[in-house]
């Protein structure tokens, strides 16, 4: 089981006064050659690299306590974002899976819609820089099609990025957790990373609640272990016409108040870390 920081925050927290989630954050930005390395690269494309100061991955993935030789599922990887730093970090001694979107659907008007052109563009990727790569590769993913993730405990970790509400607005929220457990070995991570929620607000807005996606989760099995203010942004109002996607780096209301929202950031979003125990 990966090592939980969590007491010995508590404890300094006493003796100090320190906040717990500060503590805590701080405590897993050890130092790690590999994953400097990975983040630094310029294997990233910049325009991704840019994103860092809103999705701080160098602090998230030591809060996940992701080692160099763990295999990990990152649930829809979409544009590879994560994926540029997690799988050249584990390439060597690890192995990165991207839970992809199903890239050939029998259906043809699915062969031709988002899902689909994303998911070859994301195995041709991978296939393009398998020197970088290492054995780096894709498990279909696309639910209500497709939800195993490989073998019964053959993963270290599952991670998601910003997805909760997509699965959340499809029904299909408590099964996606469901294949997680399962796929996890037993002291093995989930992950979650999401924008994060007024009371009350709904799914459709792209927020979720993070008491409810605690809930969730030990429905389905896992044990909280803590969460991290990693990637908080208190200038978040929530309260957009358009949903989380007004905010960059979508922009949905285009150049309407565009500086104003420049100026908010990308969204208030939970860092929570589980265990299957």
């Amino acid at each position: 089981m990966k090592m939980n920081t969590l007491a010995a925050s508590l404890i300094l927290t006493g003796a100090f006064g320190l906040s717990v989630v500060s503590l805590t954050a701080a405590a897993h930005v050890h130092e790690n050659t590999a994953l400097d390395t990975a983040v630094s690269s310029d294997f990233r494309q910049s325009k991704n690299a840019a994103r860092d100061t809103y999705r701080h991955p160098k602090e998230t993935i030591a809060f996940f306590e992701i080692e160099p030789t763990d295999t990990v599922i990152e649930l829809w990887p979409g544009g590879g974002w994560y994926a540029e730093i997690l799988a050249p970090y584990l390439a060597d001694k690890g192995h990165y899976i991207g839970g992809n979107f199903d890239a050939n659907p029998k259906d043809e008007k699915q062969r031709n819609g988002y899902r689909a052109k994303a998911g070859k563009k994301f195995e041709q990727w991978l296939k393009d820089n398998q020197a970088k790569l290492g054995n780096g590769s894709t498990v279909t993913f696309d639910p209500p099609s497709f939800y195993a993730l490989g073998d019964d405990n053959s993963a270290d970790v599952v991670l998601t990025f910003r997805n909760l509400h997509n699965w959340a607005m499809k029904g299909y929220l408590e099964s996606v957790f469901d294949s997680a457990y399962k796929v996890l070995k037993s002291g093995g991570t989930f992950g979650i990373v999401e924008h994060r929620s007024n009371p009350g607000m709904d799914a459709k807005t792209g927020y979720m609640d993070q008491a409810e996606m605690i809930a969730l989760a030990k429905k389905a099995g896992f044990t909280f272990v803590e969460s991290s203010e990693i990637n908080a942004n208190p200038k978040d109002t929530k309260d957009y016409a358009k949903g989380v996607w007004t905010l960059p780096p979508r922009l949905a209301l285009d150049d309407q108040d565009k500086d104003k929202y420049l100026a908010i950031g990308e969204s208030d979003r939970m860092t929570l870390k589980f265990t299957k125990k």
